[in-house]
């Protein structure tokens, strides 16, 4: 059989052993060093904006902390984008807070404007002011970012920016991860760049960032002894890590290049094959990594897209469905959702295909073979 072409697997540039081998050799095997300095100031360097970042275990644990700066605490809610992965959604529950969930509009698949503030004025008559906003760049693709912030900014709610999926991307021409009162990276192994597993809080002000870091480090206090007069987390990335990421950044912008490139792949291969469509920028504002490329495909299609999975599966060819709404989770249903369904049918109709910026012509052509074999 054909070796396995993955959905989106890690990329290594070459530089990365470098970075781990000097931490080795300066025996920094820590949650704090050089690389995890370094790593942090070429984040800030690449996002631009007056960024500040503080490097993490993982985009979770950053979305967790951003809630706990942002006084989220039991009983409130926190307005959250229901198609996304579980990873946005679950810090609200750490905090015994109220997910509420917000359906997607249909050019960016991202958080409708229209549906947050209906939820935002219902909120409001029910007793309960939100107090922070998800957002989330779904696969890359840069949300309506002016329109939402301007809903946040109306009922002066704070906005909690998702952009584990989006290093790279920009809308109007500005990096995704600046927008947010808080914003979110995260280098998991399948993302654009990776750490082995981590994630990154970025913060518009150092003063943000240093209580970050505090409370990342076990919330101690300056003490010659170990002091703590709040509750702290072990959410710190180590200096191992962080060289990964600094060779991963080395190669950041090029491997973007390689994303785009399998999205043009496939809007070709799929330009005369009746009921797909390949999800692509709304216009100029909009500019994706295409993470992953994701493909719809509506009722006039030959066959459906979990027909198509199953044949790429008989072909060693990962695929995936869109991401599962969070309002029809089990563990997330009993709570209020905004909407209609438009992220209900993209699951239902949708599929992400391979997309990693190591995917080879030899690849390319294997999908190509079995996609056309699906469609004949």
């Amino acid at each position: 059989m054909n070796s396995k072409i993955w959905l989106s697997s890690p990329h290594m540039g070459g530089t990365e052993q470098n970075y781990i081998k000097e931490a080795f050799d300066t025996n920094w095997i820590a949650p704090l060093g050089p690389n995890v300095t370094g790593f942090e100031k070429d984040l800030e360097s690449y996002l631009k904006e007056d960024t500040h970042a503080a490097c993490l275990s993982s985009g979770t644990a950053a979305i967790h902390l951003a809630l706990v700066q942002l006084g989220v605490t039991l009983n409130d809610e926190v307005l959250c984008q229901s198609m996304t992965f579980s990873a946005s959604a679950n810090p609200i529950m750490y905090q015994g807070a109220t997910p509420i969930f917000i359906d997607s509009e249909s050019e960016t698949w991202n958080m409708c404007p229209v549906h947050l503030e209906t939820a935002i004025k219902d909120r409001i008559v029910k007793g309960k002011t939100p107090k922070a906003i998800i957002i989330v760049h779904l696969y890359g693709m840069p949300a309506k970012v002016d329109e939402l912030l301007s809903v946040a900014l109306k009922y002066n709610i704070p906005v909690v920016e998702d952009a584990a999926e989006a290093l790279g991307s920009t809308y109007k021409g500005r990096k995704c991860g600046t927008f947010g009162d808080y914003s979110i990276l995260s280098f998991n192994g399948n993302k654009i760049i990776t750490t082995s597993g981590g994630g990154a809080m970025i913060c518009n002000t150092e003063k943000k960032k240093l209580n970050t870091i505090f409370l990342a480090t076990q919330a101690r206090d300056q003490a010659p002894h170990y002091e703590h007069t709040q509750v702290g987390y072990n959410y710190r990335m180590s200096n191992i890590c962080a060289g990964i990421g600094r060779g991963q950044m080395e190669v950041l912008d090029k491997h973007i290049g390689f994303r785009r490139d399998n999205n043009t792949f496939y809007k070709e291969l799929f330009k005369d094959i009746k009921g797909v469509t390949v999800f692509s920028e709304p216009s100029d504002n909009y500019y994706s990594n295409h993470w992953l490329s994701s493909i719809t495909i509506d009722e006039s299609s030959k066959i459906t897209s979990e027909q198509l999975r199953l044949l790429l599966d008989e072909h060693n060819i990962e695929s995936r469905p869109l991401w599962k709404p969070m309002h029809l989770q089990p563990v997330f249903s009993k709570y209020p959702y905004y909407g209609n369904k438009v992220s209900e049918n993209l699951f239902l109709n949708g599929l992400c295909l391979p997309s990693g910026s190591n995917l080879t012509n030899e690849d390319r052509q294997r999908i190509k073979k079995a996609i056309t074999l699906a469609f004949s």
